[in-house]
């Protein structure tokens, strides 16, 4: 019997028989570029139900090459390919590229007020890569176009726009939009870069801790407008200002701060930041830093909080190759380390006895 293809493996994730959709979800795990490709054809011209499926994989397997064949879904007239296209990309806006933010962000000006509005807003907000495009619209011939960016832009407040709203200055349509955002990114700047001055100024241990905590109260309130900023002072030559940015990265939450706490885990030589990074990127429950995790358990001081950062990642499945580890983590003598190994291991459990039920009834049928 022929091998069947993967183009064939990927139609089976709707099929009415449960082991053919584990195989087929096993093979679209282990195919790589070919699977991606098989899958983004499925965007295009399979059912919508297949459709819906194609996505919630392509989210899962996060290849960036699937992000405009996304996007396309967002204008398909089925709500539940338009949500399933939304959830997917939301859940890979980190790794999304800069042609996937163009297309998405061309849909801002002939997009309805509404829910269709409401929902690219929160997309576009969500996908770091999109700053440029918009950028680039504060240029285009359109003098509605323009307004749709700059509104877009002015709700951001990243920094990343500056110099795109310098230059849009002498275009009437944004002027007013520009001189405005200009101002809020300038206070934001401004109160970021004096609360870290006045942390730096602190002396004595227990004092800086207390001033580390309340630099973190103090601008939490900014929100995801101070990000980029924060990013920068994670590089900062005090320990403490590292510690504090890492620790306002994790609370805020965006994805945009993943590689850069990926770094300070990595490389930073404060034992402190460290901590912080972990921390934060355990908040934030992206997998990307599965394996720093992992290096990090053997670690004293950090492997309480690599382990509660490894039973925060959202998509446990990464885990599945360490279930072994986690079964012998449930006997550790840190009582801490013990509970997150249990509940990595009960969550990993009951997927595989989900797998086990669903062969025994596909095998009682036939």
């Amino acid at each position: 019997m022929p091998k069947e293809t993967i183009e064939t493996l990927v139609s089976e994730l709707i099929h009415e028989e449960d082991w053919r959709r584990m195989r087929a979800t096993a093979a679209c795990v282990s195919g790589g570029p070919r699977s991606v490709q098989a899958l983004i054809e499925a965007l295009r011209s399979g059912s919508s139900e297949l459709k819906k499926e194609a996505a919630a994989m392509l989210a899962r397997l996060k290849d960036p090459q699937a992000g405009v064949a996304l996007v396309g879904l967002l204008e398909h007239e089925e709500e539940i390919v338009r949500k399933a296209g939304a959830a997917a990309l939301e859940q890979m806006a980190g790794v999304l590229d800069t042609d996937t933010a163009r297309v998405l962000v061309a849909l801002l000006p002939k997009t309805a007020d509404g829910a269709p509005k409401q929902v690219l807003t929160r997309l576009i907000g969500a996908i770091p890569t999109s700053v440029l495009p918009l950028c680039e619209m504060l240029q285009h011939s359109d003098q509605d176009v323009q307004i749709s960016a700059a509104l877009m832009l002015d709700h951001l407040l990243d920094p990343r726009s500056v110099d795109a709203f310098i230059d849009a200055m002498g275009k009437p349509a944004v002027q007013e939009i520009a001189v405005g955002t200009l101002k809020k990114l300038s206070a934001i700047r401004e109160r970021i870069d004096a609360t870290f001055n006045a942390l730096r100024d602190v002396e004595g241990a227990s004092e800086r801790e207390e001033a580390r905590m309340a630099t973190v109260i103090d601008l939490l309130g900014i929100g995801r407008p101070s990000v980029e900023i924060l990013i920068e002072y994670l590089e900062d030559d005090d320990w403490l200002v590292r510690e504090a940015a890492a620790d306002l990265l994790g609370k805020i939450g965006d994805v945009r701060a993943v590689e850069p706490l990926m770094a300070r885990l990595a490389q930073d030589k404060d034992t402190g930041v460290k901590e912080l990074a972990i921390k934060a990127l355990g908040l934030i429950g992206d997998a990307r830093p599965t394996q720093l995790y992992l290096d990090a358990i053997p670690i004293r001081p950090l492997r309480v909080y690599a382990m509660e950062a490894l039973a925060k990642i959202k998509d446990v499945e990464v885990l599945r190759g360490q279930k072994d580890l986690f079964d012998r983590l449930r006997t550790d003598r840190d009582g801490l380390v013990a509970y997150n190994a249990g509940l990595i291991a009960d969550k990993l459990e009951a997927i595989m006895a989900t797998e086990s039920e669903d062969r025994t009834e596909d095998t009682e049928h036939d």
